[in-house]
Order: C-alpha cells, then sequence, then structure tokens
C-alpha cells in the first residue's frame, strides 16, 4: 500500500457533521420504528466512540510517522462519526417516547476493550478491531441505512462509509504487516516484563467476560430485527475466514486460538453446553462459528494479495 497516499485521501475526505443538511424532516415512521431507530443511533454513537479510543492506540503504537498521521486522522473520524450519531438519535426522536441511553453491556464493555487493546500484543489487538470494523462496516451501517430509508440517514451513511473504507483499507494492510517475518521475529524478541504479561491475561479474561454480550446487544439482536435474513452478519463473518485462512496469518498465535475454538465448535463431539461455552469464549453466536466459505473461496482467498482481499470485501459492503 502506498501510505502517503493513503494519508492524502484521509485528509482530503474529512468532513463536518454541518455539511449535512439537517433542516429537512425526518419520513413519517411507526413508534415502534422511531423508539428502534433512535436506540440504534444512540449505540452506534458510543461504538464509534469506542472505536475511536482503540485507533488512539493504535496511533500510539504506530512505527512510522505517516502511519501514525493516518491513525490520527482515523480518531477525528470516529469522533465525527459518534456526533453525527447523536445527532441522528436526537433527529428521530421526534416524538420522544422514552429516554434512550448506550447499552449497558456496551458501557461494561467500553474499559476492557481499552484495556486489551492497551495490554495485548498488537496482532491481537489488530484482529479485535479488524474484526469490528467488517461487521459494523459490511453489517450493521448498511443495514442500519435500509432500515431507515429516510435521505438524511442516507446522506451521513454515505460520507461515514467512506471514511469507514479508508479504516478498512489499512486494518488489512496492519494485518499483513503482523503477520510479516519482520514483526513476528521483531516480537520474538522482545521480552515484556512479568507485571505486563500478567496485565495481558488480565485484561484479556475481562475481555472475554464482555464481549459476547456487548456483540449480542450492540450488533446481533439488532440485525435480527434490520436484517432478518442474517445475510450481510453472515458476509461479514466469511471476510474475517477469508482473511485469517491466509498461512502467515493463520500461524499467529490468537488465529490458531480462535480457529482451535472453531474446530471444536463444529466437532461432532461438541454438545450443546459444550458449543455454549465455545461460543462465549468466540465472542460471537454459533451459526457464525461454522465455516461460512467454501474451500474454494478460501484457496483463492490464500492466492490473493492483502489489498485485494481488501478491494473485495469494500465491495461486498457495497453490494
Amino acid at each position: 500500500m502506498d501510505l502517503e497516499r493513503m494519508l492524502r485521501k484521509c485528509h482530503e475526505g474529512q468532513w463536518k457533521t454541518s455539511d449535512l443538511d439537517w433542516s429537512q424532516p425526518p419520513r413519517a415512521i411507526s413508534k415502534d420504528d422511531e423508539i428502534a431507530i433512535v436506540q440504534l443511533f444512540t449505540d452506534m454513537a458510543g461504538i464509534e466512540r469506542l472505536a475511536g479510543a482503540l485507533f488512539v492506540e493504535q496511533e500510539r503504537r504506530a512505527t512510522t510517522p505517516v502511519l501514525r498521521e493516518i491513525f490520527g486522522t482515523f480518531v477525528k473520524d470516529e469522533v465525527r462519526h459518534a456526533q453525527t450519531a447523536q445527532l441522528l438519535a436526537d433527529y428521530y426522536d421526534v416524538h420522544h417516547y422514552r429516554s434512550y441511553r448506550t447499552s449497558r453491556t456496551l458501557e461494561r464493555a467500553f474499559p476492557a476493550f481499552v484495556d486489551a487493546i492497551q495490554y495485548l500484543a498488537d496482532d491481537v489487538a489488530n484482529a479485535y478491531i479488524t474484526a469490528g470494523e467488517l461487521i459494523l462496516d459490511v453489517a450493521l451501517l448498511r443495514s442500519v441505512d435500509d432500515y431507515v430509508r429516510d435521505p438524511m440517514s442516507a446522506q451521513a451513511m454515505a460520507l461515514i462509509n467512506r471514511d469507514e473504507s479508508r479504516h478498512i483499507a489499512i486494518d488489512y494492510h496492519m494485518v499483513e504487516y503482523y503477520a510479516s517475518g519482520e514483526y513476528k521475529a521483531r516480537r520474538q524478541r522482545t521480552r515484556r516484563p512479568w507485571r505486563d504479561e500478567a496485565r495481558a491475561w488480565s485484561a484479556f479474561a475481562r475481555l472475554l467476560m464482555y464481549a459476547r454480550p456487548f456483540f449480542r446487544d450492540v450488533f446481533f439482536f439488532p440485525m435480527e430485527r434490520i436484517d432478518p435474513t442474517g445475510t450481510r452478519l453472515r458476509e461479514a463473518f466469511k471476510r474475517i475466514q477469508l482473511l485469517t485462512a491466509r498461512p502467515t496469518v493463520a500461524e499467529l498465535p490468537f488465529v490458531r486460538f480462535m480457529q482451535a475454538l472453531q474446530d471444536a465448535h463444529n466437532s461432532r463431539f461438541a454438545g450443546p453446553r459444550a458449543r455454549a461455552v465455545i461460543a462465549r469464549i468466540a465472542g460471537a453466536e454459533p451459526q457464525f462459528l461454522s465455516q461460512l466459505a467454501t474451500d474454494e473461496e478460501l484457496a483463492r482467498a490464500c492466492a490473493m494479495s492483502f489489498d485485494a482481499l481488501a478491494d473485495e470485501a469494500l465491495a461486498a459492503k457495497r453490494a
């Protein structure tokens, strides 16, 4: 990837919430839909604030000035996305049927995610960020926009999606770096103090505790309403599986751990209780732990470049 060119795109793609036309009235919607839409945007504001906090950590860890500046623009993007989502929540809260707040599971998971990203190894932190961005971008944002079916939402989502496309491109670039021999050799040479290791394991344990309830309340349950077929969520998880199928990525310890969970879940020896425990640890619903890509698609992904895989993921979200 040409990072200098990406940085120019990041600066050129900046926009303000005031660029949106907030004077147009929202379409008439039912009470149930209004409550659902306002809650969706309220939680979306929280998700974007979490994404901003995670990019702050990636900005701190960046190994080059250009990459550090790119992540700095991502932080600005996420702040703007959170502001836009909150403005959209207020915009569609026409009748004030109830008071709205960010889901409790998101509030609980927020510090756990931030701690995990701070203390876990770079490749593990990036794996969670990439997976979250794919679920958000390929599935949630598109489905929210289709569900709202209103010009105001469409105008905002077009700009947010443009930013998210840059984020996903860099996510894939970082996966390629963390799967490289250069990174793996550097990680083997660097031994962290035992206190830091203990802190990392503690953060990971807290993350496992809070991740699945958070994903359920903020991603999976809302998607049952706005994308009842589950097509887009399956597409997002399929993209994750295609990315982690590449040999250099599959060798990473965290990816091996997640693959072992998936294999155990799909084993004919696993009973319902064991599968429930595995799904809790993986942070995903059981249906997304099955193999969603065909063997031919997995083989094809292994032969593609990371940039090509990113382009294909971006094409999937626009389909």
